[in-house]
C-alpha cells in the first residue's frame, strides 16, 4: 500500500471515537467568514465589558532577594558551581569520558550522590513521580507550576521503549491531573518515543516535497519571496503548468480545484495545496514531483511495508490515548519539538490531534522554533488554519535545541541550512513569531501561547506587548516557561507577580537520566555560556545573604 494510507487514516482515523475531519473549509465562505468575524468581535467586546484593568503587575528580574526566595543558600552555590562548570567548552567537549572515568574510580554509589549534589541534582527533579512530588508543591508555593519529562533514554528494544515511554507518559499526565491546583497542568511528550522514527522520517519527506513543489509552481508564476500567506497562485496558469508536465488529463486537473474546495476566488494557497494529500486521496496515482537533481517526475508517495503501515497506526493510536487521558484529568499535552527531518510530520500528526481535542479550548500545544528559517510561515499557517476550521490554537515558541546537528547534517546531504545565518536573527524571528501570536491572543480569546525562553530581553519584550494589546496575566493566555535549574531569576518573579509560569521538569533514575543530561548540556551549550548575568545574580545574592547574616535562609 502507499504512502497514502498515513493521510488516509489521518482523515478516517484509526479506531476512536470520531473521525477526523481533514478537508480544507473553502477560504469564501460567507456565513463561516461571518462567524469568525462575529467570535472575534465578540472576544474584543468581552474584554472592553470588564471595563479598566489594573496595569500588569511590575516584574524586577534584578531583585535577588525575591527571586531566590525559594532556595537555600547551598542550592544557589550549587547552582553557581554547576552553571559555571557548564559554560567550560572543554568540559563539555569531554564530559561523557569525564564522567565514565569518575564512576570507575567513586563506584556506582558514591557516583549517584555526587550526581545528585551536582549536575543531576540541579537539572533533574527525582528518581520517580514520588521522590519529585516535594519539588513540585514547594515550587507551586512559590507560584511556579511544572511541565513533567520523563527524562529516561534507554538502550532497549524498540517495543520496550515504545511501551516504557508510552506508559511515563500516561503516569506524567495522571500525576499532574491529580495534583493540579488548577486547569493550567501541563504534560511534555516526544512523538520520536511513541514509535518509530522511520515513519517520521519518511512522512516529513513527503510533506517536505509537496510543499517544496509548491514553492517552485509560486516561483513560476512571479511570486517568490513572498511569506507563505501571501503567497496565492492562479489557479488557470496552475492548471497550465500542471497539464504541461503530462501529469493527467485537463479534464482530471480541472476536477481537483473546484470552486467547492478552493471558494471563488480563482487561486490557491499553500493550505489549500497541503489538503490536495489528504482530501483528495483518490488522485494519489497522479500526486509526482519533479526530482530537483534529475529534472524526471517522481511519485511523492512512496511505498510502506505492512510493519511500517502498523508502526504508524500504533502511533497515532498512542496519541490518541494520551488525548484522551489528559481531557480526562484536565491536563494540556505540549507536543515536543524535534530535528527539521522528523518535525514536518510531527506538525501534520500534532495538528490532526487539535482538529479533534482543541475544540472548546487548547488541550494539545504544537511547539515552534525560532531558529528556522520558516518559522514565521509554518506558525502563520497553522493560525490561519486554526481560524478557517474553528479550533482553538495553541502553541509553544522556543529558540530551537539542534543547531550543530541540523547543520552538520545540511552540509553532508548537501541540502539548504534551515537554520537562521545569526543569533541576532533568530532573535529576530522570535520576537516576529511572537508577536505575531500575541495579536491573535488580542482577538482570540481561546488561543493561547507559552513563551519558552531563558532571554530576559525576550520576556521583557513579552511583558511590554501583553500591555499594549491588553492581555492581562489573569486571562491565562500567555504563558511562561524555563528549564528546571535554570533563570529562577525569570521564573520566580514571574510567578510571584502573578503570571502563569512553568519549569520543564525532568525525571528519573541517574544513570538512565544521564544520556538525556549530555544530551540537553550539549542542545543548550550556547545557553550555558550566555548565562554570565545569572551567575552574577546568584553571586550577588550569596553575598548579600553572607553580608546581613542570612546564609542559612529557610523558605517560607
Amino acid at each position: 500500500m502507499a504512502l497514502r494510507c498515513v493521510v488516509s487514516v489521518l482523515r478516517f482515523g484509526t479506531p476512536r471515537v470520531a473521525p477526523l475531519s481533514t478537508a480544507p473549509v473553502a477560504r469564501e465562505q460567507p456565513v463561516a467568514r461571518e462567524q469568525s468575524a462575529a467570535g472575534r468581535e465578540a472576544t474584543s467586546g468581552c474584554r472592553a465589558a470588564e471595563g479598566a484593568r489594573p496595569p500588569l503587575p511590575v516584574v524586577d528580574f534584578g531583585n535577588t532577594q525575591e527571586a531566590y526566595r525559594s532556595r537555600r543558600s547551598w542550592e544557589l552555590a550549587r547552582s553557581l558551581l554547576v552553571l559555571r562548570l557548564c559554560a567550560s567548552p572543554a568540559l563539555l567537549a569531554h564530559h561523557e569520558q569525564l564522567l565514565h572515568l569518575t564512576r570507575r574510580l567513586l563506584g556506582q554509589s558514591l557516583f549517584d550522590k555526587l550526581m545528585k549534589m551536582t549536575f543531576y541534582g540541579q537539572f533533574v527533579a527525582g528518581e520517580d513521580q514520588e521522590s519529585i512530588r516535594p519539588l513540585i508543591q514547594h515550587n507551586r508555593a512559590f507560584g511556579v507550576g511544572s511541565i513533567l519529562d520523563y527524562g529516561v533514554e534507554e538502550d532497549l528494544s524498540p517495543q520496550e521503549a515504545e511501551h516504557k515511554e508510552m506508559e511515563s507518559c500516561t503516569s506524567a499526565v495522571e500525576r499532574e491531573g491529580s495534583g493540579r491546583a488548577s486547569d493550567d497542568g501541563f504534560s511534555a511528550i516526544k512523538l520520536t518515543a511513541l514509535g518509530r522514527p522511520q515513519f517520521l522520517l519518511q512522512f516529513s519527506d513527503v510533506l517536505t516535497k509537496w510543499r517544496r513543489f509548491f514553492h517552485q509552481m509560486a516561483a513560476e508564476q512571479g511570486k517568490a519571496g513572498l511569506a507563505a500567506m501571501d503567497m496565492k497562485l492562479e489557479v488557470a496558469v496552475l492548471q497550465e503548468s500542471v497539464a504541461k508536465m503530462g501529469i493527467a488529463s485537463r479534464t482530471e486537473i480541472e476536477s481537483w480545484f473546484t470552486a467547492e474546495t478552493l471558494g471563488v476566488s480563482g487561486t490557491l494557497d499553500l493550505l489549500d495545496w497541503s489538503s490536495l494529500i489528504d482530501s483528495r486521496t483518490e488522485l494519489s496515482k497522479h500526486l509526482v514531483v519533479p526530482n530537483m537533481q534529475t529534472g524526471q517526475l517522481e511519485p511523492l508517495l512512496s511505498q510502506f511495508t505492512e510493519e511500517e503501515e502498523r508502526q504508524m497506526t500504533r502511533m497515532l493510536q498512542r496519541m490518541d490515548i494520551l488525548a484522551k487521558k489528559a481531557t480526562e484529568v484536565g491536563v494540556r499535552l505540549m507536543v515536543d519539538a524535534e530535528q527539521t527531518y522528523f518535525q514536518p510530520a510531527i506538525s501534520r500528526l500534532t495538528l490532526e490531534m487539535q482538529r479533534k481535542f482543541n475544540i472548546e479550548k487548547p488541550l494539545i500545544f504544537n511547539t515552534y522554533q525560532c531558529y528556522l528559517k520558516d518559522a514565521y510561515d509554518n506558525i502563520t499557517l497553522d493560525v490561519e488554519l486554526a481560524r478557517r476550521e474553528g479550533w482553538c490554537f495553541g502553541a509553544k515558541l522556543v529558540r530551537g535545541a539542534y543547531m550543530a546537528q541540523e547543520r552538520a547534517r545540511a552540509a553532508e546531504i548537501g541540502y539548504e541550512d534551515p537554520i537562521n545565518p545569526t543569533y541576532e536573527a533568530t532573535h529576530a524571528m522570535y520576537h516576529r513569531c511572537l508577536s505575531y501570536v500575541l495579536e491573535e491572543l488580542k482577538h482570540n480569546a481561546k488561543a493561547k501561547v507559552m513563551v519558552a525562553s531563558h532571554n530576559e530581553d525576550t520576556v521583557r519584550f513579552t511583558l511590554r506587548r501583553m500591555e499594549e494589546l491588553g492581555l492581562h496575566p489573569a486571562d491565562r493566555q500567555v504563558y511562561f516557561g524555563q528549564l528546571l535549574g535554570m533563570c529562577d531569576q525569570i521564573s520566580f518573579p514571574l510567578g510571584q507577580a502573578g503570571f502563569p509560569v512553568y519549569k520543564y521538569v525532568p525525571y528519573g533514575p541517574v544513570m538512565e537520566v544521564l544520556p538525556y543530561l549530555s544530551r540537553r548540556a550539549l542542545e543548550n551549550s550556547g545557553v550555558m555560556k550566555g548565562a554570565w548575568r545569572e551567575r552574577q545574580l546568584l553571586w550577588q545574592e550569596l553575598k548579600r545573604r553572607l553580608r546581613t547574616g542570612n546564609l542559612f535562609h529557610r523558605p517560607a
